[in-house]
C-alpha cells in the first residue's frame, strides 16, 4: 500500500449492511478489469446496523480498502469531505452504497475524464425512483443549471469521477455535494456529462425526505453566492444599498423640489418611505464593507492551474 493507487472510489454508507457486501464484490470485479492500481475508501457515516462492523472486516480481508467511521450521523457532505482526505489516488470516484449506481459503468466515465474533463457526472437517464423523487428533481436541475451557468441533467447523481485536484480545490460541507459539478465550474474546472445505468433499491429505504428539496434550494443560494462573491461581497450588497439610496434620494429630491416651489412641508407616507429607503440603503453598504473585512481576513490565493511551465 505504499504505491499509490491510479483510481479511488470513495463510498459514504449509512445504514447500508445488506448492500455493502454486493457492493463490494461488483467493486473490486469492475477495479480488477480495468487494468489500473485502485483502492476504495469507505465512511460510514455514523450507522446503527453494523455497517461499520462489516467494513472493518472488507479492510482486514483486502488491503485496498481503507476508510473511517464518523462518530454520529454528520450527512453524506461530511462523509465525502473526510474521504477526500483519505484518498491518494491520481483519479476519484464517488458512488451510492445503495447498489442503485452499477460500478460496471465506470469505465464510461474514465473515457469521458480522457477526453480533457476534469469531472465527470453521471446522468440517470433511466431512473428507478418513484414519480415522487423524479418530477421534484427535474425542476432542481432545471434551475441548478440557471444558476450554476452549465446545463447538466443530473446534479446530484452520486456517481461520478474527479481529477483529484478537483476534490483538492473544493470544500464539501453542508448539503454542498449536491452542486459538486456547479463548484468545480465556478472554480473553474472542465466538467462533463454521461449517462450511466440504475438500479432499482434492492434493501433498506432512502434517507432523504421531502425536505431535501427545500433545503437544496437554499443551499443552492448559499453556494452560488459564497462561490462566486466571497471576495467581493460589497458588490452584491453595495449594489442593493445603492439602489435603495438612488431611489430613497429621489424621493426626498422631490419633496425638496415641491417645497422650493411653496408647497408646504408636511410628513407623508411617501417621505418616510424614502427615509426608510435611506437607511436601509446606508445599512446595505456598511454590511457589504464588513463582508469585505471578513472576506479579505479569509481570502484564498491558491487559484486552480491547469499546467505549468518550467515551474518548480
Amino acid at each position: 500500500m505504499s504505491e499509490r493507487p491510479r483510481i479511488s472510489v470513495v463510498v459514504p454508507a449509512y445504514n447500508e449492511v445488506e448492500s455493502l457486501p454486493e457492493l463490494h464484490r461488483e467493486l473490486v470485479a469492475t477495479l480488477d478489469s480495468l487494468g489500473h492500481s485502485w483502492e476504495i475508501v469507505y465512511v460510514d457515516d455514523g450507522s446503527r446496523d453494523g455497517s461499520d462492523e462489516l467494513l472493518a472486516k472488507l479492510a482486514a480481508s483486502e488491503p485496498r480498502v481503507r476508510g473511517a467511521v464518523l462518530r454520529r450521523n454528520f450527512g453524506k457532505s461530511a462523509a465525502l469531505a473526510t474521504a477526500f482526505r483519505l484518498v491518494r489516488g491520481e483519479w476519484v470516484a464517488t458512488l451510492d452504497a445503495d447498489l442503485q449506481d452499477d460500478p460496471a459503468e465506470l469505465p464510461k466515465l474514465i473515457d469521458a475524464l480522457g477526453q480533457g474533463n476534469d469531472l465527470v457526472s453521471g446522468w440517470k437517464q433511466n431512473r428507478k425512483d418513484p414519480i415522487t423523487k423524479t418530477l421534484p428533481s427535474l425542476l432542481f436541475n432545471a434551475v441548478t443549471s440557471i444558476v450554476a451557468g452549465i446545463k447538466l441533467h443530473d446534479f446530484n447523481c452520486g456517481f461520478k469521477l474527479y481529477r483529484r485536484e478537483v476534490t483538492d480545490a473544493i470544500e464539501v460541507y453542508g448539503e454542498f455535494h449536491r452542486f459538486m459539478p456547479a463548484l468545480a465550474h465556478w472554480r473553474g474546472f472542465r466538467v462533463a456529462e454521461v449517462p450511466v445505468r440504475h438500479r432499482a433499491r434492492r434493501f433498506g429505504k432512502s434517507k432523504f425526505g421531502a425536505a431535501r428539496f427545500i433545503n437544496g434550494f437554499l443551499d443552492l443560494l448559499a453556494a452560488a453566492f459564497i462561490s462566486t462573491s466571497a471576495l467581493k461581497p460589497l458588490h452584491v450588497f453595495g449594489r442593493i444599498g445603492l439602489a435603495f439610496l438612488v431611489l430613497g434620494v429621489g424621493i426626498g429630491t422631490w419633496f425638496v423640489i415641491q417645497w422650493a416651489g411653496g408647497e408646504p412641508m408636511r410628513v407623508r407616507p411617501l417621505m418616510l418611505l424614502g427615509v426608510g429607503l435611506v437607511l436601509l440603503g446606508i445599512q446595505f453598504v456598511l454590511m457589504g464593507l464588513l463582508g469585505e473585512m471578513i472576506a479579505h481576513q479569509g481570502a484564498r490565493a491558491d487559484y486552480p492551474v491547469r499546467r505549468r511551465f518550467n515551474a518548480d
